[in-house]
């Protein structure tokens, strides 16, 4: 590999989903092994992440959430386009399911993304440096117009684009699975213009959906991250310096009732692979390994 330097941000996803995810990123974040959190403003342990944040100095930005729980604006809680007849919002398959049908409300989905940067600035005390979607909801059609918008109104400078080199060769993904990250992947394609118009930017790399849960490995890790630098277009030789943003789930599993974002716990949230997560990342050998390979962790206002 060419010595570039390399700055990663590793982000752990769903902080303050419930307080056993909490403790788990936080420790990944003591361990150095995680060096960058995004916030679910609508999670049930949201106020004690945005604590925990701010006790340890842990960089902070905002998952926006669409698709799990409840909403935080108020007048959207009883009656909006954005819920099911549950009450809770329409759930990942289901979101693009209304959204395809053309029966979700964008004046409503921006009202919520308001709402849930300024619950973020009130529980932390400042604005996201980064702003992203839980379960990649902001690339999606219609929604990508709105959430560039709400970037842009806050002055919130990068987000995340999970357009991820390499996923087409991972077979060892099954294939309901891949056909979402397909899909995630196309929707991202198509989102590229749509920030760009908007003055946001993202990192170079993005790699996530390839070792999330039980596909985390050291190896998987290094060789996604490996892969994806030697595939990068030749860049302008003056620029030595390539980013990438590495999502991860780490946490102790969650126990029900306790979690989740108004509905309890989801599966994999309960699954063992949150914890397998936090095992791989805190390996000393993958420290090692960004050390022999001049990567550097860092957040995104190290950008």
């Amino acid at each position: 590999l060419r010595m570039l330097q390399v700055k990663l941000i590793v982000t752990g996803d769903d902080f303050g989903y419930c307080p056993r995810r909490n403790q788990g990123i936080v420790d990944c974040f003591l361990a150095g092994a995680v060096s960058n959190v995004s916030l679910l403003v609508n999670g049930s342990a949201a106020a004690d992440a945005a604590k925990l944040a701010r006790r340890y100095n842990i960089p902070i930005g905002l998952h926006a959430n669409l698709s799990e729980g409840s909403p935080v604006c108020e007048v959207l809680k009883t009656n909006s386009s954005l819920l099911n007849q549950d009450g809770f919002f329409h759930g990942k398959m289901g979101f693009r399911t209304a959204l395809s049908k053309g029966l979700l409300n964008m004046s409503e989905v921006k009202q919520e993304l308001k709402a849930q940067v300024e619950l973020f600035h009130e529980l932390t005390g400042h604005l996201p440096p980064h702003m992203d979607g839980h379960q990649h909801v902001h690339v999606l059609p219609e929604v990508r117009h709105v959430f560039a918008e709400v970037l842009e109104e806050y002055g919130i400078k990068y987000t995340r684009v999970p357009i991820e080199p390499g996923l087409h060769n991972c077979d060892w993904i099954p294939p309901s699975l891949m056909d979402f990250y397909l899909g995630v992947e196309e929707d991202s394609f198509n989102t590229v213009d749509v920030f760009t118009k908007h003055g946001i930017r993202w990192p170079d790399i993005y790699i996530g959906l390839s070792t999330m849960g039980r596909n985390m490995s050291v190896s998987s890790i290094r060789s996604a991250i490996d892969s994806a630098v030697l595939q990068l277009p030749a860049k302008a030789p003056q620029s030595s310096t390539v980013t990438i943003e590495l999502m991860v789930h780490p946490g102790y599993p969650s126990v029900p009732p306790v979690g989740g974002c108004g509905e309890g716990p989801d599966d994999f949230s309960q699954s063992w692979e949150r914890l397998h997560e936090l095992q791989t990342l805190i390996k000393p050998e993958l420290q090692s390994h960004y050390k022999s390979r001049n990567i550097q962790l860092c957040s995104f206002k190290d950008l």
